[in-house]
């Protein structure tokens, strides 16, 4: 099982290059089920979770050719000309919860799909009731035994209206791919805006699907008797941005990050700019000038375009180092705190408040210990403390981090950090 082993304190200084976004690629590389025929992906990032999706697509009979461009983003070509079984078994999907996605875009094209209930990072109940709300109220027929969703339709998909009870990523974008070819109108009521959506979005437009109202709350979708293969390019991963920049606070260095939308960070930007940080943002590039002295900045977790539960284990690394005490607040999962005994083990001063963390700010205070991580994100914010602790930090359990940033030791080498994996 590999390990990071980190150095401490570094100042992070350099440019690197965004890569392509997991929480895109992942519904994106199920929507190509929708049609028959040779899909083209561009940019999608060389993670563990898109190798398990590559597993999944091979075991439904769609094979994928990847072709390497660098040592991180790579090309895909997914030849879905034949559906051999709708059928996604437990072994598979309980490595990686998003692989729920092909339950939509399966049932959309085959009339059935027989899914395993998902896996995923331990960070809290992720229930499936919404996904399944929506495609019954499209028309399907759905059965939950032996720890598989059974869902099919005999007469096709018809096109409703979908009101949400609470915003949810997941089931907007199944409910999205599955109303691409119903009969009719399909209208999603308090669907989620986060930028992945509008990218899944794109992608499926791509194909000649009929939707308007990515960004907003309210999306509209025009079914079509069929689709035709994409082609399209996967858009920077917000999430990994946002980390690199926290990291340039953290460590009071200089880091540019090419390929990035400023656009779908405009809250992290503004609230590194509030912590003191220089925000230089551009069409394509975002550079963060870490500040001399950190401001303490509470945050809420909020769905976009509110602060994203995906950062908060990174901001509360940040405000460890603050001048001054905040306060955290997670309102989108009710186990994500995991990370808080690891960092305190560092030396950071963190209490438990039912939904928040109080955080005691205490500049130059964090040194190097062993931690285990717990979830990916969680492994994120340990690897930022190790960059700005004391002494030597060793991260355990890294295939967590392994699933969302594509080689972040050696993107962290490149802006200077002392980084390595090593075997235990």
């Amino acid at each position: 099982m590999d390990k990071f082993v980190v150095d401490g304190p570094v100042k992070l200084n350099g440019t690197i290059q965004a890569g392509g976004s997991k929480n895109c690629a992942l519904p994106v590389v199920f929507a190509a089920l929708l049609a028959e025929g040779k899909h083209k992906l561009r940019n999608v990032p060389r993670l563990a979770d898109m190798e398990f999706c590559q597993r999944i697509l091979v075991h439904f009979g769609c094979p994928v050719d990847q072709s390497f461009k660098n040592n991180f983003a790579c090309d895909w070509t997914i030849d879905a000309t034949n559906v051999t079984t709708s059928e996604a078994p437990y072994d598979y999907v309980r490595k990686m919860r998003a692989s729920f996605f092909c339950l939509g875009p399966l049932m959309a094209r085959t009339g059935r799909a027989r899914v395993s209930l998902p896996g995923g990072c331990a960070i809290g109940a992720r229930p499936i009731d919404l996904h399944l709300m929506a495609l019954e109220k499209l028309g399907a027929t759905i059965e939950q035994k032996s720890g598989y969703v059974e869902a099919r339709h005999t007469n096709g998909l018809k096109g409703a209206h979908i009101v949400f009870p609470v915003v949810s990523v997941g089931a907007t974008e199944n409910a999205i791919m599955a109303a691409t070819l119903a009969k009719g109108t399909t209208i999603l009521e308090n669907a989620a805006a986060e930028p992945e959506v509008a990218g899944l979005i794109h992608a499926l437009r791509s194909m000649g699907a009929q939707i308007k109202g990515e960004g907003t709350s309210r999306v509209e979708i025009q079914g079509v008797d069929s689709l035709k293969p994409m082609d399209f390019t996967i858009p920077p991963d917000r999430i990994e941005v946002a980390t690199y920049l926290f990291g340039a606070q953290l460590t009071g260095g200089d880091v540019t990050i090419e390929g990035a939308n400023p656009a779908d960070l405009e809250l992290p930007l503004q609230l590194l700019e509030d912590s003191g940080a220089t925000v230089e943002r551009s069409p394509n590039k975002i550079r963060v000038i870490g500040s001399d002295v950190i401001k303490p900045v509470d945050i809420t977790t909020k769905p976009y375009p509110g602060f994203p539960t995906d950062l908060q284990a990174q901001w509360m690394t940040l405000m460890t180092q603050a001048s001054g005490n905040c306060t955290i607040t997670e309102k989108i999962f009710e186990n994500r705190f995991m990370h808080v005994p690891e960092l305190a083990r560092m030396g950071a001063h963190l209490k438990i408040n039912g939904s928040s963390v109080s955080v005691k700010g205490e500049p130059g205070k964090l040194h190097g210990a062993p931690v285990m991580a717990t979830d990916l994100r969680a492994s994120a914010s340990l690897v930022l403390a190790g960059l700005v602790a004391e002494g030597r930090t060793e991260v355990k359990r890294i295939y967590h981090l392994d699933r969302g940033y594509e080689a972040m030791e050696q993107k962290l080498r490149t802006l200077g950090a002392k980084v390595e994996r090593e075997t235990e």
